[in-house]
């Protein structure tokens, strides 16, 4: 029989039977192009990635998340993979990759790879061979719909659905040699695979195993639940009536067979194996549908990332989600950053030289005090942040900026005004402020590439302050004080040494309508703790601490020498985005 606890929420258990290693897991997330380029070409690579694997063990990190390294065109950054069996030149060999997994084993370590499988690239066999007749035995394992016409005769796609890289023009792609479109919904060079094929699901699960022979550990599934769509293929109802082509998630996010099909892919693949999973699942609002895929009892995904973190109520969703997951028996993913979002210190704080190390820290302490599998992203425990507002439109380069961009430039021609508001949603909400190369040290290119090199893309002006090299030299820049970087490896070791509290452990928000302080109360059978955090550029004075009695400050993103003797009181009072963590009694 396992040791049962009872929580101090009633009706709530927790098993020691419900560890999983993958739960206490610090998982890192690499995104190859700009992680470490070691040839010279500009681009980073596998052999970078196994060159810097001392420095993530030391800080704390036990899985590493590798983005798509598959053989590429590239189109939108290897997440349009031509053959998933092999590596793309670009970032090495499957040498190089065997060479990093038996790396990453000799320290304790494990390796995610990322699995796109909603789509391919349109150069992958199976879509040559497709698009190639009619008649081709691959023909169906995508999309394909003849066109429809208008009332003036003029041919139309098959519905009005919106391509979501795209959103102005339409998710279908028109082959000329066929005479069909095939259904393409992030842009024209990603088919996207027909899950209804028996033949697709068992090539998909050939696949998993390829890489989980190899060494894998798991897979981060991307846009996992576009998997299955309705087959009607109907219109979407109108919700942007200035666009030709309407949002279609209705029809092709969580579609009627998806659960089906993960249920499938664990039971034919991911049983047999110790993996970690977690599905990318964008559209998805319903707190059923979330846990009809990672309920303990659901046999499909361990944890999804879910994307409605608001800076505007921050709290709120955190306390759904952690309470969802403790009250249901689900898992939380818990993150700021990733490769498809700005950079979290720009996002929910101030990146500006006067707070920018208070608000990364800020995000630290509230992240490593949450329930769920920590995720965190490369340059994120260094506290990198968005590009300057400085940089022209032509430094981005994610297709979705350059779509938007152009878009823009098409809507608007020569309107100085409007222009200049684009480039300013760029600069907050371009997917390109993630994928700035590291910034390793002060050099030229801050240590990405070679000196002499031209890196793929431009590395963030602020690299000559703000890097790995200067943070590791020095810790503590200033007596009390912890860099970015030291505050992160602190706060990995202490949520290890308290996992019973910060990982399985039961969650209270206090004071849920407070408009600047988001504060929780964690417990475990034995300890409870209390974090404190103030999102806002304001001194705040919070009551809410009265009805607690805090034994001790443990941690704070400020200077610490003073911290024990910080004031406990009916109130405390918190300097601008200031994050403190107490024991209490």
């Amino acid at each position: 029989m396992p040791t049962i606890t009872k929580a101090k929420t009633p009706g709530l258990y927790v098993g020691i039977d419900k560890h999983r290693w993958w739960k206490e897991a610090v998982v890192y997330q690499i995104y190859p192009a700009s992680f470490l380029d070691t040839n010279g070409d500009g681009w980073g690579d596998v052999p970078g990635i196994t060159k810097k694997l001392d420095y993530l063990k030391d800080l704390g990190v036990d899985v590493i998340w590798v983005s798509p390294i598959y053989k590429s065109p590239q189109a939108d950054m290897g997440y349009d993979i031509a053959d998933y069996e092999d590596i793309d030149p670009i970032y090495g060999t499957l040498a190089d990759v065997d060479n990093l997994i038996q790396e990453i084993k000799k320290r304790g370590m494990k390796l995610l790879m990322d699995l796109v499988v909603n789509h391919t690239s349109d150069q992958h066999s199976w879509f040559l061979s497709s698009r190639s007749s009619k008649s081709s035995p691959k023909r169906d394992w995508y999309i394909w719909k003849p066109p429809k016409y208008d009332s003036a005769g003029n041919r139309i796609p098959p519905n009005n659905w919106a391509m979501i890289l795209g959103e102005a023009n339409s998710a279908w792609t028109w082959d000329s040699t066929t005479q069909e479109y095939y259904l393409s919904l992030f842009t024209s060079e990603q088919p996207d695979l027909n899950w209804e094929n028996p033949s697709v699901r068992t090539a998909v699960h050939n696949i998993l195993r390829f890489w989980l022979d190899r060494g894998a550990s798991g897979f981060r599934m991307d846009v996992i639940n576009l998997i299955s769509k309705v087959q009607s293929f109907p219109d979407a109802p109108v919700s942007v009536p200035t666009h030709t082509y309407q949002p279609g998630d209705k029809f092709y996010a969580n579609g009627p067979r998806l659960h089906e099909y993960l249920r499938e892919i664990n039971r034919e693949v991911l049983a047999k194996y110790d993996t970690l999973t977690v599905g990318e699942m964008p559209f998805v609002r319903d707190d059923d549908e979330i846990l009809r895929v990672v309920g303990a009892t659901s046999n499909s995904l361990n944890m999804i990332f879910a994307f409605d973190l608001d800076a505007r109520d921050i709290g709120k969703i955190v306390n759904r989600l952690q309470r969802l997951m403790i009250e249901r028996d689900g898992w939380n993913a818990v993150f700021c950053e990733n490769h498809d979002q700005p950079r979290s210190v720009s996002r929910y704080t101030d990146d500006s030289d006067e707070w920018r190390e208070y608000g990364a820290k800020l995000l630290c302490l509230m992240q490593t005090t949450l329930s769920g599998t920590l995720y965190v992203y490369q340059g994120e425990e260094i506290g990198m942040r968005n590009v300057p507002a400085e940089w022209m439109p032509e430094e981005y380069k994610d297709i979705e900026s350059v779509n938007f961009w152009k878009k823009c430039n098409e809507m608007y021609p020569g309107n100085e005004e409007k222009l200049a508001l684009a480039r300013k949603i760029l600069q907050k909400k371009a997917r390109d402020n993630a994928r700035t190369p590291v910034q390793w040290d002060a050099s030229p290119h801050a240590g990405f590439t070679l000196p002499s090199s031209t890196s793929w893309m431009r590395v963030n002006d602020d690299y000559k302050t703000i890097n790995a090299a200067a943070q590791l030299g020095n810790p503590s820049p200033t007596p009390g004080t912890l860099s970015v970087h030291a505050f992160w490896k602190r706060a990995l070791v202490n949520r290890k040494n308290n996992k019973n509290v910060f990982v399985y452990g039961d969650f209270e928000l206090l004071d849920p309508d407070h408009a600047q302080v988001v504060a929780y109360k964690r417990w475990g059978a034995d300890e409870a703790f209390v974090t404190v955090l103030n999102f806002s550029r304001e001194n705040v004075s919070w009551k809410g601490i009265g009805r607690f009695k805090v034994k001790k400050w443990v941690a704070g993103n400020y200077d610490e020498s003073g911290l024990e003797k910080k004031e406990i009181s009916e109130s405390v009072t918190l300097r601008p985005w200031e994050g403190l963590l107490g024991l209490l009694e």
